[in-house]
């Protein structure tokens, strides 16, 4: 049975979050609420302050870079997933730039070489066609992605450490390659990576570095840095800090470098609602079905990746309250079906409904399958109040296409 994955808000973000406009919002839309993501930022940035480690913003969690001059004067910089995301964090975020591609090719490294401030490669062979690839350019500082084999998600599709994952070297995989490259590639390095979290707390963490210091602690003495990954759930209120300030307190202190975290969903998580406008009310099957003009497949794809079930404001689950609900989106995808929920009144035509935490792996997501409009994007704060910044149109889906 689909889970929400989150936990519940706190009584006061679940207030601030209630306290936006929602009948001014554009519906479909996002809207991230930039009092509630700065607290998070500044509560990263006190785990900074107080551990030492540099906390980046991932990308590939949240890149909705209308926000990124708030977030930017909380986080030391942006890590990414490719040449696109990097060139986006250059333009729009700064000063430092990360980068860890499962492969790149050689312009992608050529043209990042100019600007990044590091590189991580998923293998090493990638690495020793990076290295060929930075002859004569700027070189940023080189990273290796590594696999310490030891996972603590739950969702296969999520578990970067899953039995033959693709991401990051393991130590056996390692040696072999180094059987036959140069004997001194890994004299290249300035640092080491590793990602096996998946919006979990500081214990997986601990028990993630005691593996990877076990498999590769012989290679990290002299390194400029350790790249902790993402996956940390550092701004859920139940989150262990002191348990990981202890541990990026122990890898700084003992080998002397710095330690990087990556956090996306941490950033934004709990920020942002997507406000919905019920368009049909149909019966099938025995079950009372509304029909948004949203969709899960379109608007918040990991409903049916992960797959959960979101919350809504004031709505509960099924037959909790009087009235319940299948709620499905307007493509065609027969499994479209964003959960079922119940509420205290019938729901009417034209009503508006407001899905919580929907500013990480939403935006980012998001496609126009069926050419399904996309969300309109807009900001709320207290004192400046609701601002759209964005809306999108027949055009941004003609554009994807030829």
């Amino acid at each position: 049975m689909a889970q929400d994955p989150t936990p519940p808000l706190s009584e006061s973000s679940l207030a601030a979050l209630a306290s936006i406009p929602f009948d001014e919002a554009p519906s479909p839309g996002y809207v991230v609420h930039l009092d509630q993501l700065e607290k998070n930022c500044q509560l990263l940035q006190s785990v900074s302050e107080r551990s030492g480690a540099k906390v980046l913003l991932a990308l590939k969690g949240f890149a909705c870079f209308s926000t990124f001059p708030l977030i930017r004067k909380y986080l030391s910089g942006t890590t990414s997933s490719g040449l696109h995301e990097a060139l986006l964090a250059q333009e729009s975020f700064g000063p430092e730039v990360h980068v860890y591609s499962a492969a790149y090719k050689p312009e992608e490294i050529q043209k990042l070489s100019r600007f990044a401030h590091s590189l991580v490669f998923n293998s090493a062979g990638q690495l020793a066609k990076g290295l060929s690839a930075l002859e004569g350019q700027r070189r940023p500082e080189l990273g290796l992605r590594v696999n310490p084999e030891y996972s603590e998600v739950e969702t296969e599709l999520y578990d970067p450490c899953a039995p033959s994952s693709r991401l990051g070297t393991t130590r056996a995989a390692l040696d072999r390659a180094l059987e036959t490259l140069p004997k001194n590639l890994l004299s290249n390095l300035d640092g080491l990576h590793f990602h096996a979290l998946c919006e979990q707390d500081a214990d997986a963490l601990e028990h993630t570095a005691e593996a990877f210091e076990a498999k590769f602690g012989d290679l990290i003495p002299g390194l400029k840095w350790l790249n902790f990954g993402g996956g940390h759930h550092i701004t859920r209120p139940s989150y262990d800090i002191e348990r990981l300030i202890r541990v990026v307190k122990y890898f700084r202190e003992r080998y002397q470098l710095d330690v990087y975290l990556e956090p996306g969903e941490a950033v934004a998580l709990h920020t942002g609602v997507l406000v919905v406008t019920v368009l049909d009310l149909i019966e099938a099957g025995g079950h009372q079905i509304a029909i948004l003009d949203s969709s899960a497949t379109c608007h918040m794809p990991d409903v049916l990746e992960m797959p959960y079930r979101p919350g809504i404001l004031g709505a509960g689950a099924a037959n909790e309250y009087a009235h319940s609900y299948r709620l499905g989106g307007m493509s065609c995808l027969a499994g479209d079906v964003i959960g079922d929920y119940s509420f205290s009144q019938p729901l009417e035509v034209g009503q508006r409904l407001v899905f919580l935490d929907m500013s990480h792996y939403t935006m980012v997501k998001n496609s126009t399958f069926n050419g399904v409009p996309l969300p309109a994007i807009s900001l709320y704060s207290e004192r400046e109040g609701l601002k759209t910044v964005r809306r999108f149109g027949y055009e941004d889906y003609r554009m994807r296409l030829s």
